[in-house]
């Protein structure tokens, strides 16, 4: 990886770490809503997010929408050091941190879920551009399980002072359809 995508990388999780606690939960009810309001996850059937971990858009608001009643929300589990899977949860009980500490559904307590059949994935990103390129931590878990989502809207939901002029794409970043932030909708061109 070049020097320049850590530098950006590195600033902006910076900038995203520096928003207080109040704000971060604020913009993330107001990118949650602008989430559920959209025509794709209105339309969308099965989507695909996340829980959030450190400093990223918490999106535990759309959890509970209303909008969200009769999905399937399903979540990305770490099955190796380069793979993930969407598994559903059966419960409550169907968590534990796993890989980085981030929360993910227990295997044997969730049901896995063929990537075809996701509508939406809502993906976390530590930078951004208007143009909708998006990197996330490094690893390219999405970047990978995002080529089988064959069937799948791609948006990512970041805050805005994660966004900058233009990223220098690699050829495996896939770039997101869309990115919701607390000050809009950003579409790719």
């Amino acid at each position: 990886m070049s020097e320049s995508r850590k530098e950006l990388r590195k600033s902006k999780i910076q900038a995203r770490n520096s928003l207080s606690r109040e704000d971060r939960e604020r913009f993330s009810a107001v990118i949650s809503e602008r989430i559920a309001a959209s025509e794709v996850f209105r339309k969308a059937k099965t989507v695909l997010i996340y829980r959030a971990t450190k400093g990223e858009v918490r999106l535990d608001a759309l959890e509970r929408a209303d909008e969200a009643a009769g999905k399937r929300l399903v979540y990305p589990l770490c099955i190796s050091d380069s793979e993930m899977i969407a598994m559903l949860p059966q419960g409550e009980d169907a968590w534990k941190p796993g890989y980085f500490g981030i929360m993910e559904p227990l295997q044997e307590k969730s049901l896995e879920i063929p990537p075809e059949e996701i509508d939406l994935v809502i993906c976390p990103c530590t930078v951004f551009d208007p143009q909708c390129g998006r990197m996330g931590m490094g690893a390219g878990f999405y970047d990978r399980y995002l080529e089988k989502c064959v069937n799948a809207h791609i948006a990512a939901a970041a805050f805005e002072v994660q966004k900058t002029d233009h990223i220098p794409m690699e050829p495996w970043d896939k770039p997101m359809e869309m990115v919701f932030t607390e000050a809009g909708i950003y579409y790719q061109k």
